[in-house]
């Protein structure tokens, strides 16, 4: 077939498989829009074709991509030292800042994990929260390091520190500890200055998984979620969420570039490298060959600036708060977490209803809301994460609710 026919028939025949995940009514999962610089820029990287590992060969793309990296960490409020690498999303973004923290870890305990592997290698002691995203278990399975303690947290999924406390003191010898940075169902976000205190008490790496919540660092009112994460080794995020860029965009960020290029990197006579220059970008990342995903995100940022970064994220937190208030008014509504950040959990009494409901708004098709279930209850799961969400958007979202509420209980 000619090149345009192709388009054409993609176009027409996938269009009744595709869900309209950038609208400002999509509230599932945990799934950003696109914004309009950060869109157009990504055609630009797929017209470039570039490909994005090695600084000699596309030297444009390196230079974008590490004043992308250097904007965030300023507008993170994370130590400007940091390497920052471009992956594919947030579970690669957390498998990124795990792998460093291994390396660290055991080239700290006397262990050559480049040329003797794990196998006999010290045990790396991983600790979780209990309502961590299961991508992070995910990552560390990746990685070789097993099952991880799992430690309790309160009503709203924060780590709760005696408890790791308590965990840490069991045992010895290397550990990894992953906090959370906006949890999936309540938006909650660990307490970073006890829990850090604590790990660093023990030696341990810690690692944080801010998939969306990052970006409430960039937001002078909402900066308190993340107080004190500042003092960990590695962080995740995926700027597809809450920044709003096109797929696949997670971003990693170490402070032991040394660890991090020393467990993503390698040297071979083919590649032309500086060993005098600032290194590669893959070097940071699990990736030799990739298409260049900071520029999207350097875009939307230059795009956005400051203060637009700060108002998007506003607006998302805002437009949550205010569906959790008109979600709140309905009669036999009940919303189960603290609405602080971006994410809404509502149950409708029984079970049995609240999926009779989450199932009646799918089939509606006016809003999309995904339902899961947390603190053994089944909820409908509201996340407001695209930046055309606002006030008409929240009008609807809160009256298809209602239409489908009525609708389960009328019938």
């Amino acid at each position: 077939m000619a090149a345009e026919d192709v388009v054409d028939l993609l176009a027409r025949t996938a269009e009744p498989g595709l869900m309209a995940m950038p609208s400002g009514r999509f509230f599932g999962w945990v799934i950003g829009g696109t914004l309009p610089a950060a869109l157009a820029s990504d055609w630009l990287v797929s017209a470039w074709d570039q490909n994005a590992g090695l600084r000699y060969a596309t030297p444009a793309m390196a230079a974008i991509e590490e004043s992308a990296g250097a904007w965030l960490l300023d507008l993170l409020g994370l130590p400007a030292a940091c390497d920052v690498g471009f992956v594919t999303g947030a579970t690669m973004a957390n498998f990124t800042g795990l792998a460093a923290g291994r390396w660290r870890l055991l080239a700290d305990a006397g262990w050559d994990l480049d040329g003797d592997g794990l196998a006999g290698a010290p045990r790396i002691r991983c600790f979780v929260g209990r309502e961590r995203h299961e991508t992070v278990d995910l990552a560390l399975r990746y990685l070789g390091l097993g099952r991880p303690t799992v430690v309790d947290a309160d009503d709203q999924g924060r780590m709760i520190p005696a408890a790791l406390e308590a965990a840490l003191a069991e045992g010895s010898g290397p550990a990894l500890v992953c906090l959370q940075a906006g949890n999936l169902h309540s938006g909650a976000f660990d307490p970073f200055p006890e829990t850090i205190s604590i790990a660093r008490k023990h030696g341990a790496w810690v690692h944080i998984d801010g998939a969306f919540g990052l970006w409430a660092a960039a937001v002078p009112e909402l900066r308190s979620l993340t107080r004190g994460y500042e003092g960990a080794d590695s962080w995740g995020t995926d700027a597809h969420k809450t920044l709003n860029v096109p797929y696949d965009c997670g971003v990693a960020i170490v402070r032991d570039a040394l660890a991090l290029r020393s467990a993503m990197g390698l040297h071979t006579s083919y590649l032309i490298q500086d060993p005098e220059g600032p290194g590669d970008p893959f070097e940071k990342v699990p990736e030799l060959s990739r298409r260049a995903r900071g520029v999207p995100v350097w875009a939307a940022l230059k795009s956005l600036g400051r203060e637009g970064v700060a108002g998007q994220v506003r607006g998302l937190a805002a437009a949550a708060s205010n569906i959790a208030a008109g979600l709140a008014g309905l009669d036999g509504a009940e919303v189960l977490n603290d609405v602080g950040y971006t994410q809404v959990c509502v149950a409708f009494g029984d079970d049995d209803t609240t999926r009779a409901v989450t199932a009646r708004i799918i089939a509606d098709g006016k809003v999309w809301m995904s339902g899961s279930r947390w603190r053994d209850r089944d909820v409908l799961r509201v996340s407001v994460s695209n930046w055309q969400t606002a006030g008409e958007e929240v009008d609807t979202a809160v009256a298809a609710v209602a239409s489908a509420l009525a609708a389960v209980r009328g019938s």
